[in-house]
Formats: structure tokens, sequence, C-alpha cells
């Protein structure tokens, strides 16, 4: 899957941004809602799912897969076949850049006896799949390959599988998940150890349609997560919440650009993924959660964002699970700081859809915002409110770096340009025309095209 023809785009200081809003509904949870939709039987009606790239070719491939996926109105529906009961598609399944998509998928087809060979754009070839592929392996996925840990991959999974007792390396939603959705398809129980909490949509999700998953402390301080095999999952309303990994960028953008008073609806706020927004106020953002609530068995909230001054702080490595999409865009708002803000503990960023944390750097030096990266921490040095700006921002093809600097540039004193905005498609389409009607001033390059 190839990205249309560069999209360049200019932010440019602007008039304070007003309004309330929605965003798209969160990423993560309109993947896995598509994915135990397929694995369960009946009908499966979700409300809110993300219409992004990334997510729209998970309900392809789960339809490819024999469990039709389509839009009636304003509903997806989705036709499901049980545990085990996909069927082989008949050419590959193609995630364009979604490494999420991918990598659970990868947890569903090893509890099935067929081939089924994955493939991704540029970008998400580039990927290390090793480590979620070779806890599936002890369980018994088969994988054949040029290159065994990176796409394109071919992998025949088997019926009865293997259950293990699995600890995780590296803090990584996505390999805890793709084996709790192998260990659906083991016989006995498979059970995930972490060290560090990481986001827990699987399991909500995984309760929710039916399974029994256990979350249990044990005597080192871990958490021990276990599903047991070969469940019944049932067809399940699902309204997925907004995702607050695009909220991010909106809420950013109020703290930053000066009077202004945003207020986002809806926003997921499941403590594994508000470690942007505990961050912000650690650094004197004014934010305000109102009519918290639960929907779908996730917590809720509208947030609410005004311009604030903002001083510098440290950022605990163990927060890095909960915000690990955000550091981009928290790193161009530390950026408006007054005082240096340490963020420890980044490594995860080096193989995300770019190198993330040496992105980062390079645009924020691009803009006349200095930083240094030592091993896994970037420390920017704040401008008490003042950014230069007036640089072109690589992205590498990486919707996030691209966001965040246009975050940026509404704000700095000259225009910030990113070099490219096509891919912001794969996670947040409607971004640019969301921020325009707040007052955000976005338009394309001098002699643009695209």
């Amino acid at each position: 899957m190839s990205h249309p023809p560069s999209k360049p785009l200019v932010a440019s200081k602007s008039n304070p941004l007003q309004g309330r809003l929605t965003v798209p509904g969160d990423k993560s949870i309109s993947h896995r809602a598509l994915l135990l939709g397929a694995l369960s039987l009946g009908k499966t009606r979700i409300s809110g799912l993300l219409e992004a790239e990334d997510v729209l070719n998970t309900a392809k491939s789960v339809s490819a897969l024999g469990a039709p996926a389509a839009k009636t109105g304003e509903t997806w529906e989705v036709t499901g076949r049980g545990v085990g009961g996909l069927r082989q598609p008949d050419g590959p399944l193609d995630f364009g850049n979604s490494g999420t998509g991918t990598r659970l998928m990868m947890g569903v087809l090893a509890g099935h006896d067929f081939p089924a060979e994955l493939v991704g754009d540029a970008s998400l070839s580039r990927r290390p799949m090793a480590r979620v592929l070779d806890p599936l392996k002890s369980m018994g996925l088969e994988v054949d390959g040029d290159n065994a840990d990176r796409l394109p991959l071919t992998l025949r999974g088997m019926a009865d599988l293997v259950p293990i007792e699995y600890e995780l390396p590296v803090a990584s939603a996505q390999v805890k998940s793709a084996i709790l959705l192998a260990g659906l398809h083991a016989a006995g129980k498979t059970t995930v150890i972490e060290a560090e909490p990481t986001r827990d949509h699987t399991e909500r999700m995984l309760r929710f349609f039916g399974a029994e998953v256990t979350a249990t402390p044990d005597e080192k301080g871990r958490t021990r997560i276990t599903v047991t095999g070969n469940p019944v999952l049932q067809g399940r309303d699902v309204k997925v919440p907004a995702d607050p990994s695009s909220a991010a960028f909106l809420i950013a953008a109020a703290v930053i650009v000066p009077g202004s008073d945003v207020a986002v609806e809806g926003v997921l706020v499941n403590p594994t993924r508000t470690g942007f927004y505990l961050t912000l106020c650690e650094m004197g953002a004014d934010l305000t959660f109102e009519n918290e609530r639960e929907e779908g068995g996730e917590p809720v909230a509208d947030i609410r964002a005004r311009h604030s001054a903002l001083k510098g702080v440290s950022v605990p490595p163990e927060r890095a699970p909960s915000m690990i999409d955000e550091y981009p865009v928290l790193a161009c708002v530390a950026a408006f700081a007054a005082g240096d803000t340490v963020m420890h503990g980044l490594g995860e960023l080096r193989v995300k859809e770019s190198d993330r944390l040496a992105a980062t750097a390079a645009g924020l030096e691009a803009n006349g915002v200095s930083t240094r990266i030592e091993g896994d921490t970037l420390t920017v040095y704040g401008g008490s409110g003042n950014v230069k700006g007036a640089g072109t921002v690589a992205t590498h093809l990486d919707h996030r770096i691209a966001m965040a600097f246009l975050t940026m540039g509404l704000a700095s004193e000259n225009p910030v340009t990113v070099d490219d905005t096509a891919m912001i498609a794969t996670s947040f389409p409607e971004f640019v025309g969301l921020m325009q009607g707040l007052g955000a001033i976005l338009g394309p390059a001098a002699g643009a095209s695209g």
C-alpha cells in the first residue's frame, strides 16, 4: 500500500482557539472491537468506530477471513465466526501502516490452521515483529519469510495452541494482546506477566465479549493476566469512546495558544492512557475533566483545556506505556514551557512508524528549540512561551510527527512547515478540519501540489 503524493502543510500563529467538539473513536478499541467481533458468534454492532486507514485495513482483513465487516448507516456490523472459525483468505492481508492491526492479527491467526500472508507499506515493513512472533511461535505458530521478523510474512497457526506463561521483557500492550488473543485458541490457561502496567483494552473487551480473564498481582509486584482458552464469545454492541491520542493535539493546541478555551467531549480516560494529561497538569496546564462516566466498560470524560503558563518537569520512565504515542506532541508543548522538560524511558519511540525520538528532536532543532538525547532520555529546553519556528520538519511518513509539529506551529513566532501530511489519514483524517474549526491557521505550503 502506498500513500498519495506528499502534501506539505504550514501552521501559522493563530488567534485564540475556541469551541467544543468531538474527535474520532479510539484506534486501539476500534481494532479490538473488529477482531473480537470476528471471533464471536452472531453480530457485533460498533458505533463510533474510527474510520481511518489503519482501522479500515483491519476491517478489510477480518472480512477477507470470512467475518464480513461493513457499515450500515452510522453503525459498523461484524458477522462473527466464533473462536477458531475464520477461513483462509484468498490473498495477502494488507495492513498499510498499522503496527497495532498487524500484531493483534498475528495473535488471532495463531489459532487457525491455514497459511495467511501479512503485508504492509514501506514504513510498516521496517518495523520489528520478533517480540510478538517469538512467544506465539512457542505456542505453535509457524512463520515463513525472507526476514522472519519483518513483513511480508506468511503465518500458519494451529487449531490447538499450547498455553504458555510469558513474562514481557518490555512493556507492550501489543505483545500482551497478541498472546491473550492466541490464548483463546489454547486448551487451558495462558498467562502474560507484566512488570509495568500497559493499556488494558484487550482484557476489558475480552471480558465484555464473554471470555474469562483475570488480572492478579504477584509477590514481586508484577501483574499476572490470564485468559482461559476455548471460550464461546458472543457478539456485542460496542460504543467506541473518543481517542485520547487524537484529542491530545487539540488539548495541546489550546494550552499553548494564548486566549484559548477548548473542550473535547467523550474522551477515553482509561488510566493506562492518560499519562499525557497527567503530565500536562504537572506542568501547570489548566485542564478539567467533566461529566465523568463509563461506556462499554471504559471510563470517559469531557476534557476542557485553557491556555496556560507552563513549567518544565521530569517525566518518569514508568509513565511511558500510558503516553507512548503522545511524546512528540508533549515535546512540542515543552518547547513553550519555562525550564527544561526531561522525558525518560523513550526507547519504544525508536521502533514506531519512524524513529520518533530522533524525528522529534530534529523537528524541534529545525525550529530553534534546543534538545538533547542521552540514551532513551529526551530533554527539551523550554523557551518560556517563545518558539522561533520558521523551520521545515521531516515527518518520515509518521502521522504523529506531522500533527505534533503542526500543533506547535499554531503558537510559534514564525510558521512551521511539515514536509508531508498525507499519512495523517492513517489515524486522524479529520485533524486539519477540526483544528481549522477551532480557529487554527493551517494551509498548504507555497507551491505545494496535491
